[in-house]
């Protein structure tokens, strides 16, 4: 019975995991439509695409072979934590826009840390951390791109 039950949780991670990558694919996706500068289309296409990606992982995942998953060793440039996040709008510039979309991968990664720390299990712990890694990178692609285009114009 354990591992069925083991088996259900990772399968309710897993649904929630996928509904969150699912929402923010969805709100890039309109943020694509809704821009007015081309390189910025690109940016929410890219950013679309990777959420896609992380949903088809997620759903690949094998709740019997997930043990070994844990946290990357993700550097975090730190770059934009300080900076405000304007709500999105179609003349936004590439640094409001690479702003807020590190700030919203920040706060999904606060979201899964927050989880593994109050998961008693430790596998839906790894899985939780497995995740917060993952928006992890995201904001650290974010952040590099920030600081490539944004802090060497100053």
């Amino acid at each position: 019975m354990k591992s069925a039950s083991r088996s259900l949780n990772f399968e309710r991670i897993i649904e929630f995991a996928v509904a969150r990558e699912e929402e923010a694919a969805a709100g890039y996706a309109g943020m694509m439509a809704s821009v007015k500068t081309p390189g910025l289309k690109d940016l929410f296409r890219e950013l679309r695409d990777e959420e896609r990606d992380h949903k088809r992982l997620l759903e690949s995942l094998d709740p019997a072979g997930a043990g070994p998953l844990g946290p990357a060793a993700v550097e975090d440039l730190g770059i934009t934590d300080g900076l405000q996040a304007e709500p999105p709008h179609p003349d936004m510039s590439f640094q409001d826009a690479l702003i807020f979309a590190a700030r919203k991968e920040e706060a999904a990664a606060r979201l899964y840390t927050g989880l593994a720390a109050g998961a008693t299990r430790a596998g839906d712990r790894k899985l939780f951390e497995f995740l917060a890694g993952r928006e992890k990178l995201h904001k650290l692609k974010l952040e590099t791109e920030y600081d490539k285009r944004v802090l060497t114009e100053d």
